[in-house]
C-alpha cells in the first residue's frame, strides 16, 4: 500500500550518524527543502557500547532531530540494513495477469528462508505489464527487525509511513538520478556504500538488483589502527580522521593497508560470483557512497585493484536546492545522502522499486486514519443539512400562513399564463407554413460549404508531415516559427510549397470554361487579357455571371452555350500561385514527379490532387478534370528574380549594399546604395536569383563574359479544374448559380463565400 506525498522526510539511522533529507515536488522539479546529519554521541558499533546505551544514543539523536526540524504531519520513510533483509528476483511462468499475485505468493513461500508468519514481505513486477517475460522482485525482513526500528521512532511520536531496504533505496537513487548508467540489462553499474560497520555492494541493471553485505567498513580501519598502536577505539577513530595531516600519516596508512587489501578482495570475490551466475553482464563503473569513501586513497586503491572506474559523486544530477538550504553544506554531505535520496524518491512516487515493508496492520491503520477526517466531515455536513432542513420546514409553515393573498395573486397570474399558452398553441399550428417558407429561403445556402471544402482538399495535398514524414521536424518548426530548427535543413532540400494566391470560380460547364488572366495577379500587374478590369469590375462580372448566367464569356473566364442538351460536368476553375525553396529545374519533382503512380510516398502536389479520393479516405466530392489536356490543365514555372513576371506576394523586398554585391547585374534592380532582392519573410534567406561572387566580391563571368547566376527559389502558377461530384442537378441549377456557389480568391488561407454573402 503506497501513500504518495508531495513532501516527505527520509531518515537513515546509520552506525555513525543520523542522515535525513527533506524533499518536495515543486512544479516538475524535485527540490531539497531541508536536510540534517547528526553524529551519534558514540559510534554505535564501537567497543564497549552495550545494547541499552546504543538505544539511548539513537533516542538522543532522534530527539535532537525532532527539536531541530519541524516534521508536522509529513510522511516519513526509513531504511533497514541489508544484513537484516532478503531480496530475490525470479522469473514467473507465462500466466494471466490476474494470476500473478497468486504465483508470487507461492514463489515467496519457496524463496524466503523464514516462516512466512515471521516476516514482512512485499513484491513488485520489474518488467512491463505486456512483456512476455514476467520478472518480479520479492523483498522480506523479519518482524522483530522492523518492530525494533519502528519502536525507536514511535518513542519520539514519529509516525513512519514506509520501510525500505538500503540496497533498494540505493537502486532507486541510481535509477532516477543517473538513468544513463543503467539503460540496459547487459551493462551493470555497481554501487559501493561503505558505512561504518558494513559495506553494501549493489549491482544494478535495468530490471534487476543483486546485493551483498560485506562485513567490513570504516570501523575495520579504526580497529586496525587501534591494534597497531595499542589505542582504544575512540582515540584510534580520531587518529584515522586526522591521518592525512598527521606527521605519522605513513605509519597510519601502513597499519590500514591490510584492511584495504581485504576490502578489495571481498569486493572482487563478490563481483566474481555475480559474473559466474551472469556471464553476459559487463561492469561499466562503480559509484562509491557512504562515509567510508572519505578515507584518503581508498577509492584509488579499489580502482587500481578492480580495474573498474570508480566515481564518488559530489552532486546529485536531478535534485534542485531550495532557497532556504545551504548548497555548500549539502554538497559536503552528498556521499552520505545516497540512501535517503532513494528513500525520499519512493515517498514522492518517483522510485523504480516501491515495495513497502511496513507491517500490514500499521498500513491499514494509517489508511483508515487518513480517511477518518473525511468521515467526520461527512457526518458534520449531514448534521448541518438536517438542522437546516428542520429550520426551513418551520419557516415555510409560517410563511405559508402569512402569504394567502400572494397565493391568490399567483392564481390569477397562472390563469393568465394558461390563456397565453392557448394562444401560443394556436400559433404553433401555423408553424408548418412558416417552416416551408424558411426551408425555401435556406436552399440558397445549401452548397455554400463547397468552396471551403475544396480549399481544405487542395491545401491538404501540399507537402506536409503526413505526406513527407522524413521532414516532419521541418514542418513543425515552420508552424511554430522556430527559425533556428528550420534552417538546419538546407533550403534547397526543404520540400515546401508556399501558396501566395488562390482563385476559385464555379462553372456548370467545365469543358467550355476557360482560364482567365484575371484569375491571378502578377507581380508587375494583370495580364493583357484582363488589364482593363479592376478588382471591382471582376467582382461585378462574377456577380453578373453567377446570378444571371450571362456576361462572363466576354471576359474570357468561362463560356456556356445556352440550350445545350448534352450532359455537362459542373465544377470549379482553380488557379494557384506561389513559390518553393526547390530550384527551378527541380521543382517539378515536388509538384508532379514522373513514374510514381504506384508509390504514394513519392507523390508530388499535383499527383496527390489526382488522388483526392485516397487523401479523403475514398470520399472526396471533387476530382481533377482532364489533367492530360492542355486546355484544362496548365503549369507555369520559373526562377524567382526581382524583375521576373511572377506571382505577387513572392518573398519580401530587401536591398543588399553595394559593398556586399559588387557591381550586380541581372540579379536585381539597382537602387541608391545597393541592389534590390527578394528574401524569405521568415528566415530572411535570399530567394531571388543573384550573381555568384568571387573572392574579391565581384561577379563571376563564364567563357562568354556573362555573369554566372545563382538560382534560388522557383515560382509556379497552376491552372486546373475540378469536377464537383455533388453539384446541384439541372432542376436546382438556377438556385445553385444564383445563391449557393460563389468564388474565392486571394492568399493561401482564403475561404469561399456564397454570392449571397458577398458585400457589394
Amino acid at each position: 500500500m503506497a501513500f504518495v506525498q508531495d513532501v516527505v522526510w527520509a531518515i537513515d539511522l546509520g552506525t555513525n550518524s543520523l542522515k535525513a533529507l527533506h524533499l518536495a515536488i515543486v512544479g516538475d522539479v524535485v527540490q531539497v527543502i531541508g536536510f540534517d546529519n547528526i553524529q551519534h554521541g558514540k559510534i554505535l558499533s564501537g567497543s564497549g557500547v552495550k545494547e541499552a546505551e546504543r538505544d539511548e544514543l539513537i533516542a538522543l539523536s532522534l530527539r535532537q532531530f525532532v527539536q531541530r526540524n519541524d516534521i508536522g504531519d509529513e510522511a516519513i520513510i526509513i531504511s533497514v540494513p541489508s544484513q537484516n533483509s532478503f531480496a530475490r528476483f525470479v522469473s514467473l511462468p507465462p500466466v494471466e495477469q490476474k494470476r500473478i499475485p497468486e504465483i508470487v505468493r507461492f514463489e515467496a513461500a519457496q524463496q524466503i528462508p523464514f516462516d512466512m508468519d515471521d516476516v514482512q514481505w512485499d513484491w513488485q513486477l520489474m518488467t512491463e505489464a505486456d512483456s512476455p517475460e514476467k520478472k518480479v522482485g520479492i523483498f522480506a525482513i523479519k518482524n522483530d527487525v522492523v518492530n525494533s526500528s519502528l519502536e525507536q521512532f514511535s518513542r519520539e511520536d514519529m509516525q513512519v509511513s514506509y520501510v525500505q531496504m538500503v540496497p533498494m533505496a540505493l537502486y532507486n537513487y541510481l535509477m532516477y538520478d543517473r538513468p544513463d548508467l543503467i539503460s540496459s540489462d547487459e551493462r551493470a553499474t555497481i554501487i559501493l556504500d561503505i558505512g561504518a560497520e558494513n559495506t553494501d555492494l549493489v549491482v544494478c541493471t535495468k530490471s534487476a538488483v543483486w546485493q551483498r553485505c560485506i562485513l567490513m567498513g570504516g570501523n575495520s580501519f579504526t580497529r586496525a589502527i587501534a591494534d597497531t598502536f595499542k589505542l582504544n577505539f575512540i582515540k584510534a577513530e580520531k587518529l584515522k580522521r586526522t591521518a592525512p595531516v598527521s606527521k605519522y600519516a605513513r605509519q597510519i596508512f601502513q597499519a590500514m593497508k591490510p584492511v584495504f587489501t581485504d576490502l578489495a578482495s571481498e569486493v572482487q570475490r563478490s563481483l566474481g560470483f555475480y559474473s559466474s551466475a551472469n556471464p553476459n553482464k559487463k561492469f561499466s563503473r562503480i559509484i562509491a557512497m557512504g562515509g567510508g569513501t572519505k578515507l584518503r586513497g581508498l577509492l584509488k586503491y579499489l580502482q587500481q585493484t578492480l580495474q573498474i572506474p570508480v566515481e564518488r559523486p559530489d552532486t546529485f544530477k536531478r535534485l534542485a536546492i531550495g532557497s532556504g538550504v545551504s548548497a555548500a553544506k549539502f554538497h559536503g554531505n552528498v556521499s552520505d545522502f545516497g540512501i535517503v535520496y532513494g528513500l525520499a524518491l519512493q515517498g514522492l512516487g518517483l522510485a523504480r522499486i516501491e515495495s513497502n515493508l511496513l507491517p500490514r496492520a500499521i498500513q491499514r491503520s494509517m489508511a483508515w486514519t487518513s480517511k477518518a477526517k473525511y468521515f467526520i466531515a461527512a457526518a458534520c455536513i449531514l448534521l448541518v443539512v438536517s438542522l437546516v432542513c428542520l429550520a426551513r420546514t418551520g419557516l415555510d409553515k409560517i410563511s405559508y400562513a402569512k402569504n394567502s393573498q400572494i397565493r391568490q395573486r399567483v392564481g390569477g397570474i397562472i390563469r393568465s399564463a394558461d390563456e397565453a399558452n392557448n394562444k401560443l398553441n394556436t400559433e404553433k399550428q401555423k408553424a408548418s407554413s412558416y417552416e416551408a417558407t424558411i426551408k425555401k429561403q435556406f436552399k440558397l445556402f445549401k452548397y455554400r460549404e463547397a468552396i471551403p471544402l475544396l480549399h481544405e482538399m487542395i491545401l491538404s495535398a501540399l507537402p506536409n508531415a503526413k505526406s513527407n514524414p522524413e521532414q516532419r521536424e521541418l514542418y513543425e518548426a515552420f508552424a511554430r516559427g522556430d527559425v533556428e530548427t528550420l534552417m538546419q535543413t538546407p533550403r534547397k532540400q526543404r520540400k515546401q510549397l508556399f501558396v501566395t494566391n488562390m482563385s476559385i470560380f464555379y462553372s456548370d460547364d467545365l469543358e467550355n470554361a476557360q482560364f482567365g488572366s484575371t484569375a491571378m495577379m502578377r507581380k508587375r500587374g494583370m495580364g493583357a487579357e484582363g488589364a482593363d478590369l479592376d478588382e471591382y469590375e471582376l467582382e461585378l462580372m462574377m456577380r453578373e455571371q453567377q446570378i444571371y448566367g450571362v456576361g462572363a464569356s466576354r471576359y474570357g473566364l468561362m463560356s456556356t452555350t445556352a440550350g445545350q442538351e448534352e450532359e455537362k460536368d459542373a465544377g470549379f476553375v482553380v488557379t494557384l500561385a506561389g513559390y518553393s525553396p526547390y530550384p527551378y529545374k527541380d521543382v517539378g519533382e515536388l509538384l508532379d514527379p514522373i513514374g510514381v503512380e504506384g508509390q504514394p510516398d513519392r507523390w508530388g502536389f499535383i499527383t496527390r490532387l489526382m488522388h483526392l479520393d485516397d487523401i479523403a479516405d475514398g470520399n472526396s466530392p471533387f476530382e481533377l478534370y482532364k489533367k492530360a489536356d492542355a486546355d484544362h490543365f496548365k503549369l507555369e514555372k520559373g526562377p524567382v528574380a526581382w524583375d521576373a513576371d511572377m506571382p505577387a506576394g513572392t518573398g519580401v523586398p530587401d536591398v543588399i549594399p553595394d559593398e556586399r554585391t559588387g557591381a550586380l547585374g541581372g540579379g536585381g534592380s539597382s537602387v541608391s546604395g545597393g541592389t534590390q532582392i527578394l528574401i524569405d519573410p521568415m528566415t530572411s534567406e535570399i530567394i531571388s536569383t543573384v550573381p555568384v561572387l568571387d573572392e574579391y566580391g565581384e561577379p563571376k563571368l563564364d567563357r562568354k563574359n556573362t555573369q554566372i547566376q545563382q538560382v534560388n527559389d522557383s515560382w509556379f502558377i497552376l491552372n486546373l479544374k475540378f469536377v464537383w461530384k455533388n453539384a446541384p442537378g439541372q432542376t436546382e441549377q438556377g438556385q445553385a448559380e444564383s445563391g449557393s456557389v460563389g468564388r474565392s480568391s486571394g492568399g493561401s488561407t482564403s475561404t469561399g463565400k456564397s454570392m449571397g454573402e458577398v458585400e457589394w
